[in-house]
């Protein structure tokens, strides 16, 4: 098993990183979220899990050990595969899943793309018991990104535009939760991209 990779990040896409390990180029596929706390030349560390199939070897990563836990802890449902558990963190930190199947929150799991009604109840009853209570503590550390609208909004539009959204829904999610973005950023905070990108997915639910 490959724990984690550290390495300087050499390239990054909207559902991939590139991190040089020992002179390798490691791709590891990641949420939108892990992604925004990236930059290019920068170094790095993520928690991994690797998922073996006949044909391929893919290299899931985390922003830390909770999340990559719960990635695979999801998995153990009947019908969640690695991209659908990897989608499930994308909508929700490990503590807002936690706290959407102790509470039997079902919108909070549709909101989640490929996951309808029945699914979500589905999805109740066999994690229940699976997943923990909710750590009940702020939200996990993420790398920030640097002030400035220019910055977060190209990356909310790669990220939301990566997980299948329209360029159009993607520029109206991101005009509705704007005046957070820049109420922190008049503060010179660093802008919370994976934090905004959690609210602006939730827009784009409610808009449904």
């Amino acid at each position: 098993m490959i724990a984690f990779v550290s390495g300087p990040v050499a390239a990054l896409a909207p559902d991939t990183a590139v991190l040089e390990v020992g002179g390798v180029g490691m791709a590891v596929q990641c949420t939108p979220g892990t992604l925004a706390g990236l930059r290019v030349g920068e170094p790095a560390r993520l928690a991994t899990s690797l998922v073996v199939r006949e044909d391929s070897l893919t290299l899931y990563g985390f922003a830390d050990d909770d999340e990559r836990q719960v990635f695979e802890l999801l998995q153990t449902a009947s019908g969640v595969g690695p991209r659908l558990a990897q989608a499930m963190l994308a909508v929700h930190s490990p503590d807002g899943l936690r706290r959407a199947i102790a509470s039997r929150d079902e919108k909070a799991l549709t909101a989640v793309p490929g996951i309808g009604k029945k699914g979500a109840q589905k999805l109740l009853l066999e994690l229940k018991d699976r997943l923990g209570e909710p750590a009940g503590g702020p939200q996990r550390p993420a790398v920030p990104a640097p002030a400035g609208p220019p910055e977060w909004r190209e990356q909310l539009m790669t990220a939301l535009t990566g997980l299948g959204y329209a360029p159009r829904e993607a520029e109206e999610a991101i005009g509705a939760i704007a005046p957070q973005a820049e109420a922190v950023a008049a503060d010179g905070t660093p802008v919370p991209v994976p934090r905004l990108l959690r609210a602006a997915l939730q827009t784009l639910n409610r808009a449904r």
